[in-house]
């Protein structure tokens, strides 16, 4: 496979999410990834549906599109962990391997001698990322977690939604699961930033990654406005707490997403709404100003707004240098001409349906660019076939497919 990493195996033994999109990220970048699942059951996320893939007779297979959205480009092996057989499989791999991701509860794979001190005393290479819901120390170290239960611990969802005397008021969770991609994202940095460093050093590394130090980390702005304020942030729906006018706002056929960035970009708003002088206003000279009288702001752009149809303002706007867009469902948005223009919808093959969607990764690279050809694997897809690269008896392991 093409990609700057083209030269790297990952050994990945996580499951549901914050893993495996670490590793489908690496495995975009050219990684030879290897994702090792439970027989007969694998990763938890294949039984996570409806929706399921549907085969080429249109019926449902077991491949949930929860699980198809973050295992493109790997390949499966099926092991039993609790048999000496498949963990002896787990340390050759690992002698083989550069990068180790798990996500195992804290302790579970020292009973099986699957640890970073003892994989690392087969291979002192080895960049070890152990992902946990609250890291490898603490109180909570041994508590199970998923990313709604951190996205309430850490803060988001007491900043995310409407505020509490709107209609709909209340805390909300984020639309996808946040907390999962950014510690996937994290976890690639990590043990990225792990391989640089042995390039001068020669040694691996263990990293720690708890998915609330991440969750408290991305608080970002919220936090920081709270510790130099004292004041605790609250909901404010879509309307931005440091920036205005940011919010969304309601036209006859829709609704629209203004974001304005700074004092100039308001001046050219303020023209383009038909209503230059709001630009001179004492009120809304300065972003400040337009903070503090956001709600009187809010009201005056919503009312001229609402007379219009969300196009027609987009591209008035628009042609002014203000950003702003339409908000799109789903479907909209793999018809969006930017997307289809940027490629991000691919079609793989696939042995069960002949071909799987995926959405594919936005980083482009004109050097070593990537290649997306492999879908993600049916489980224990490739036992037989990494067993062979091991040199090990494939009859032992005895893998399941489906």
């Amino acid at each position: 496979m093409a990609g700057p990493l083209s030269h790297v195996r990952v050994l990945d033994l996580s499951r549901i999410m914050a893993g495996p999109w670490a590793s489908q990220v690496l495995a975009d970048l050219g990684a030879d990834v290897i994702k090792v699942e439970r027989p007969v059951f694998g990763d938890d996320t294949r039984a996570w549906g409806p929706p399921f893939l549907k085969d080429k007779a249109g019926a449902d297979t077991r491949e949930s599109g929860y699980y198809l959205s973050v295992n493109r480009g790997k390949r499966s092996i099926a092991l039993d962990l609790d048999k000496p057989e498949g963990q002896q499989v787990v340390r050759a791999l690992a002698q083989r391997s550069d990068i180790l991701i798990e996500n195992f509860k804290v302790g579970t794979l020292k009973r099986f001698g699957l640890d970073y001190e003892s994989l690392a005393a087969l291979n002192p290479r080895l960049v070890y990322c152990s992902i946990t819901g609250f890291g490898q120390t603490g109180p909570k170290r041994e508590v199970p977690a998923y990313d709604f239960m951190i996205q309430a611990m850490g803060g988001l969802m007491s900043v995310t939604g409407e505020a509490d005397d709107k209609p709909g008021g209340g805390p909300q969770k984020v639309g996808v699961p946040i907390t999962d991609l950014m510690t996937g994202m994290y976890a690639a940095v990590s043990v990225l930033a792990a391989l640089a460093r042995r390039e001068l050093s020669g040694k691996g590394d263990h990293i720690d990654l708890a998915m609330l130090d991440v969750q408290v980390g991305y608080l970002a702005n919220q936090a920081m406005n709270f510790l130099i304020s004292g004041k605790p942030p609250h909901r404010n729906g879509n309307a931005h707490p440091n920036i205005q006018p940011q919010d969304v706002f309601a036209c006859r056929d829709g609704h629209l997403a203004l974001a304005v960035g700074n004092d100039a970009q308001f001046g050219k708003l303020a023209a383009a709404l038909g209503h230059p002088e709001w630009a001179k206003d004492p009120r809304f000279l300065k972003n400040a100003d337009r903070v503090r009288n956001r709600e009187d702001l809010t009201a005056l752009i919503a009312q001229v707004l609402g007379q219009g149809d969300v196009r027609d303002w987009v591209a008035r706007i628009e042609a002014e240098g203000v950003p702003s867009a339409a908000i799109n469902t789903v479907p909209m948005v793999f018809d969006e001409p930017q997307v289809v223009h940027r490629e991000m919808l691919r079609h793989l093959p696939h042995a069960l349906a002949g071909t799987v969607p995926q959405v594919a990764s936005p980083m482009r690279f004109q050097e070593s660019p990537l290649s997306f050809e492999r879908p993600p694997p049916l489980l224990g897809e490739h036992t037989a076939e990494i067993l062979r690269e091991l040199e090990l008896d494939a009859a032992q392991q005895q893998p399941e497919r489906t």
